[in-house]
């Protein structure tokens, strides 16, 4: 007997045919004993078309309301799958996130799971169900509904099969696995058998769109094994888990490289050089719940004062940039500049600490090409650059050729 949760996104559910195709795919593999719990996005588009609608009403639609109007497409979602389970003879039951006891902070349209009370989806499976939960949504303590940001799918179904102990969390993609790199972009790019949580939560935080950073984390804090698999074939994809169990998969110094165009570099000129000053400017950041990344600090043209560049998601600029001019007089800093045509290039591998010389083989893969470095920063198994965002995808192939030299045709 398996017991598993599969999540499929938007695209496998688009249409009435594609429902049916993936509840014949289901029902196909499943054994008469099996527990099958399927997490779906809303179907296509509808949350784009939440969106443009939302926009037509308001700009300024506040986020507790934005959240109640777009936890609505995965209902039409589980409502029409269930649906069609049972149009094929098998018993199945729908649950909105609330239903399935998927409890959250209250940060709404980015909120976290706080845990998951899955008993009365366990009752379900118990009584020969096939259940179907709503991703991307959940439950404050004081009963509102909250969103988990885009690709909150993802975590969904990893915190659902950690709730109920599931064997393994089934994530159906376009892609049939985690790749070194994203294969759209790098025809030859390798995928991998397994990687390590710690290595595809940089990989995903840094551009990766295969998995969603936070549904990493929490398959890593709940020992969550999670595999990564195709919507469209029956190959076996990637697993992502805490250890490899096969040496060969470390036969690469890196494991992968990313790249992500949604960032943009936030100076802020002449920040007068005292203690506190940079806790009060990413505090103010923080208390909004903007992420910051690749913060560099250096010496400004005036006398006593400092530039302090960082980077952001380009959804969080302007806002970003609200913050910081509520900051201005309060701190005394000259000006705040933004820049948008930037892209982020990385390198992600926990076998780079044991390997000197990995930072120049980057940095010359990218001279050779003559991309200029803006910022870098590093951790013990990341290396990031920005660059122009013209040089995204030429910085992404010559980088991976670098490192893979011998996988290359």
């Amino acid at each position: 007997m398996a017991f598993v949760v599969k999540k499929f996104g938007g695209s496998s559910v688009a249409t009435p045919e594609k429902i049916y195709h993936l509840v014949d795919r289901v029902l196909g593999e499943k054994k008469p004993d099996d527990k099958i719990v399927i997490v779906v996005s809303a179907m296509g588009d509808t949350t784009d078309d939440l969106l443009t609608l939302a926009g037509r009403i308001t700009d300024h639609m506040p986020k507790r309301e934005m959240d109640m109007l777009l936890s609505t497409g995965e209902q039409i979602s589980i409502a029409l799958l269930a649906s069609a389970f049972m149009e094929r003879g098998q018993k199945a039951i729908s649950f909105t996130g609330f239903q399935a006891g998927i409890r959250t902070n209250a940060n709404h349209t980015k909120a976290g799971i706080m845990e998951v009370k899955a008993d009365r989806v366990m009752k379900a499976l118990d009584e020969g169900n096939v259940v179907i939960v709503a991703g991307f949504q959940g439950i404050t303590d004081e009963g509102d509904i909250t969103t988990l940001g885009r690709g909150g799918s993802d975590t969904t179904a990893v915190a659902v099969a950690a709730g109920l102990k599931a064997d393994i969390c089934e994530i159906y993609t376009d892609v049939d696995g985690v790749y070194t790199a994203d294969p759209r972009v790098v025809p030859n790019a390798i995928k991998l058998k397994e990687i390590t949580f710690g290595e595809m939560l940089e990989l995903a935080r840094l551009g990766a769109g295969v998995m969603q950073p936070r549904a990493v984390e929490y398959g890593e804090l709940t020992g969550t094994d999670i595999h990564v698999r195709s919507t469209f074939n029956r190959v076996e994809g990637t697993i992502i888990r805490g250890e490899y169990t096969m040496m060969e998969e470390k036969k690469f110094i890196i494991r992968g490289v990313a790249s992500d165009s949604n960032v943009a570099k936030i100076t802020v000129r002449g920040v007068p050089d005292v203690p506190g000053v940079a806790y009060r400017i990413f505090n103010g950041l923080a208390q909004e719940n903007i992420a910051v990344d690749m913060i560099v600090q250096s010496t400004s043209a005036v006398k006593e004062k400092n530039d302090i560049v960082f980077t952001v998601t380009k959804t969080d600029m302007a806002d970003t940039v609200g913050v910081l001019e509520q900051l201005k007089n309060e701190i005394g800093f000259a000006r705040v500049d933004v820049e948008a045509n930037v892209a982020k290039v990385s390198i992600v591998g926990a076998g780079m600490l044991g390997n000197p010389g990995v930072a120049a083989r980057m940095f010359g893969a990218l001279a050779s090409e003559n991309i200029n470095l803006d910022v870098i920063s590093t951790s013990e198994i990341t290396i990031s650059c920005l660059i122009a965002k013209e040089d995204e995808k030429k910085a992404v192939n010559v980088v991976h050729r670098f490192f893979f030299p011998n996988e290359e045709k």
